[in-house]
């Protein structure tokens, strides 16, 4: 073992980071915090015993048997976080294998059912197009999820990056909402974008904050109510979305509302958690992987800015992100 390498092993941030867990869960944090305990823990009982207790010998006991009562409870804990942050970095490793071996085949499915449905292989019958067609959304579900495993591996290993560039965001917010726009027509869903006239640019990664907007904006969509009828003016349940933009000092803050089914109160705190999905999900037949939030949210801070929310079940959710504004 090197010296750099020796240094390495005594840096506890980069070490947490390596086994993709937080600093507080790491084994190696977890045993210095413990020694600085069990220290102070001495020296304070030492103190009280020679206050309180004649007999020298038996302050001398007391501190030892104090010691070792903590030092097995050190060691006990300290295991069982090693053992989390090892189930940690395996997990880890294996989403990214999977992920890594899973998108070559992916990419040749997807090649080969466009190749088939062009007609350049033989003529397709109309009966097999539709077949051909649940084959290709299917595989491009796939494919979103790959890339998303992908993802979170870059993050829990650091690697994710974030370009420093100038850029407006009402226009970068024009173009995902024109991107959207058969799927809010399908939907039934009244997009509007509101905000201030002169917003100076922001400083950010494009297409990081472009992948947190098409994620929220596609999360809104999802979650409108099923039974709303065309948007009219009379209709009272009309479903709608409303994107909002403005500056709060150094920050330029964006808001995405919805009128949709909200968020259960009890799940609110798991919302940005891996995988996780909340319990109205699954009666609205949404899919998706619990993701999205999670990479969003990291994208977002990796931006200098935060992602939060507000959310009341049966009347819809607010989602708002911050980015710095070019000095």
């Amino acid at each position: 073992m090197n010296f750099a390498h020796f240094i390495n092993e005594l840096n506890i941030v980069e070490q947490a980071k390596r086994h993709g867990v937080p600093l507080w869960q790491h084994p190696q944090f977890l045993f210095l915090v413990m020694g600085v305990i069990i220290v102070l823990s001495s020296i304070l009982s030492y103190s009280f015993g020679r206050r309180y207790i004649v007999d020298p010998q038996l302050v001398a006991l007391a501190i030892i048997v104090l010691t070792a009562t903590l030092l097995v409870l050190s060691f006990i804990i300290t295991r069982s976080f090693e053992r989390l942050a090892e189930a940690a970095k395996l997990k880890s490793e294996f989403m990214s294998i999977v992920s890594h071996q899973l998108r070559s085949p992916l990419s040749n499915l997807k090649w080969a059912i466009e190749f088939l449905m062009s007609g350049r292989g033989g003529k397709v019958a109309p009966s097999q197009t539709e077949y051909f067609q649940v084959l290709k959304e299917n595989s491009s579900r796939m494919h979103d999820m790959v890339n998303e495993l992908l993802m979170v591996s870059k993050i829990e290993e650091g690697g994710l990056e974030a370009a420093k560039e100038a850029f407006l965001l009402p226009a970068l917010l024009e173009k995902v909402a024109k991107e959207f726009k058969p799927l809010l027509l399908a939907s039934n869903i009244k997009l509007t974008i509101k905000g201030e006239k002169q917003i100076p640019m922001v400083m950010g990664d494009v297409s990081q904050i472009r992948h947190v907007v098409q994620n929220l904006l596609d999360n809104a969509i999802r979650y409108a109510w099923k039974d709303a009828k065309p948007v009219r003016e009379d209709h009272n349940r009309e479903n709608r979305i409303i994107i909002q933009y403005k500056k709060e000092g150094k920050m330029l803050k964006v808001q995405i509302q919805d009128n949709g089914v909200g968020i259960p109160k009890e799940d609110q705190r798991y919302i940005f958690e891996k995988f996780f999905r909340s319990g109205n999900v699954l009666r609205h037949e949404t899919q998706g992987s619990g993701l999205g939030l999670y990479i969003a949210k990291s994208m977002v801070e990796k931006n200098k800015g935060k992602l939060e929310f507000s959310s009341k079940e049966q009347k819809g959710s607010t989602f708002w992100f911050t980015i710095p504004l070019q000095s």
